[in-house]
């Protein structure tokens, strides 16, 4: 390279340098496209179902933390901790949140340059002057180059808006998969629960009838009663037997779907027989607003919305030029020793706009596509508020009438069992026929498999209560977009 050029270089660089900041300025200074503001949704003042009713003791409010601990059973606690830990479809939200964090990160390498080397070496022969010999030469060579999109339209702040913005749906829909998969698993549990408790009540229900099948026996040796009696008692003895037997059966099924929700195979997880809780803890509902905040779904919903919206001024912004900035340093030379001297050294520097002139329409359909997906969440997040208002009501609808119903039930098997014992004194003195113990026995049975019924039901509607209003989950606990942004940074 010849002295004048590198002189011309040296007084044109401070020129182009200055350009710089000029471009730097304006860029950040546009960001085309809508700004997010969070549409309304509805949101009632109070739960219809709340009205004129006051849940009944015990009066306890859901303790802080875990939202399963109202229930005080460390069984249930020990394995509701496994769901974070093993569960597979849990795992797989949590890296599907992974994969959305890097994709904020790839989207913001965008705002940075984007640099290159590449080093050279080229060997030769070409013919000497006069075609009296060839010379054989090596050339090294070594190429920097560097190119920064300056973003003039904030396309690229508004893409890296849009993945913070699906980082934060991901990050919901973790907790939502958290939140159904600890859900399902308590309800199992109180099934499995239930299934305990009708083991013990059919066990205890055979006791009943055989402590009766032997008073009916002693009338028969003492003549008083006739054998049809003895195989009616008999009769009734065996066929609770076969429904003790029955049990297990389910309760087997409910034990495999607890492992399976705690990744675990079903032989590896064994739950010991334990009775049904008495207690139905009592679960504030709040307001219907707290719904929006409470509810990874909802919040899902929300960043949904924010998420398309930022792509809205992404497709807008290439209705602009793309303002591009790039440099060039080259060092060439034939002896590697002077590769680095100045006079093996060429550079560059330059800008560049690239402007879209026709597309058959392909822009504005584009821009009217990611209205449309807008619109599209809006939509799905409003309808998102009105399924969770709905079962939250739903929950406490059922709670409320299940309360009322065991209410009613424990007085039904209370006469029951009354009624057994009065027939069953009235068969022993010879008033009655031994088909009226039997008819009061199937009563008291029958009552008393509805009340745990209902009891099984009261628990079952507390879980779905619970899950409904979040599970203690709040749209706080979201990644925000400064931290999103932090776990993505160029340096560490």
């Amino acid at each position: 390279m010849s002295r004048e050029i590198q002189d011309r270089g040296r007084l044109n660089r401070p020129a182009a340098f200055a350009a710089a900041p000029m471009l730097l300025l304006l860029a950040g200074c546009v960001t085309v496209g809508p700004d997010y503001k969070k549409p309304d949704a509805a949101a009632p003042p109070a739960f219809k179902e709340l009205q004129g009713w006051k849940s009944a003791s015990p009066a306890e409010t859901a303790d802080k933390g875990a939202w399963w601990s109202v229930y005080h059973d460390p069984e249930l606690d020990r394995l509701e901790r496994m769901v974070d830990v093993s569960n597979q479809t849990v795992k797989s939200y949590e890296a599907q949140y992974r994969a959305a964090v890097a994709a904020v990160g790839e989207a913001r390498a965008g705002l940075f340059p984007t640099a290159t080397l590449t080093p050279g070496l080229t060997r030769g022969n070409q013919s000497a002057g006069g075609g009296e010999g060839r010379a054989t030469n090596t050339i090294y060579s070594l190429t920097g180059s560097t190119n920064w999109d300056l973003d003039v339209w904030g396309r690229i702040r508004r893409q890296v808006e849009a993945n913070v913005a699906a980082a934060q749906v991901s990050a919901a829909d973790l907790a939502n998969a958290k939140l159904s998969a600890q859900a399902t698993l308590a309800t199992d549990y109180f099934d499995l629960r239930a299934e305990d408790a009708l083991a013990t009540l059919l066990t205890e229900t055979a006791a009943a009838y055989r402590r009766a099948l032997a008073i009916v026996e002693n009338q028969y040796r003492a003549g008083t009663t006739a054998s049809t009696d003895v195989a009616t008692a008999r009769a009734q003895l065996q066929s609770a037997e076969a429904q003790l037997v029955g049990v297990g059966v389910q309760r087997q099924q409910y034990e495999h779907a607890i492992a399976m929700l705690t990744g675990h195979a079903p032989s590896e997880i064994t739950i010991p027989p334990k009775p049904l809780a008495i207690a139905v803890p009592v679960v504030p509902a709040g307001v219907p607003s707290a719904l929006l905040e409470r509810r990874p779904d909802i919040a899902a919903a929300e960043r949904q919305m924010r998420q398309e919206n930022a792509l809205i001024g992404v497709q807008i912004a290439a209705y602009y030029p793309d303002v591009t900035l790039s440099g060039q340093v080259a060092l060439d030379s034939i002896i590697f020793g002077r590769l680095f001297n100045a006079a093996s050294r060429v550079w560059s520097l330059g800008a560049a706009a690239g402007e879209t002139l026709f597309s058959g329409g392909a822009r504005p359909a584009a821009v009217e596509a990611a209205r449309a997906n807008y619109d599209q969440a809006v939509a799905t997040y409003r309808q998102t508020v009105l399924t969770g208002l709905q079962q939250v009501e739903d929950a406490l609808s059922t709670l409320r009438t299940l309360e009322r119903q065991a209410a009613a039930e424990a007085v039904a098997v209370d006469s029951a069992r009354k009624a057994v014992e009065v027939t069953l004194n009235a068969y022993r003195a010879g008033t009655v026929a031994y088909t009226s113990v039997i008819t009061e026995q199937t009563l008291l049975l029958a009552d008393q498999q509805t009340a745990l019924s209902i009891q099984q039901s009261r628990l079952v509607a507390s879980v779905s209560l619970i899950q409904a209003l979040g599970g203690g989950w709040s749209s706080a606990d979201l990644p925000g977009g400064p931290a999103l942004l932090k776990a993505n940074r160029v340096f560490p």
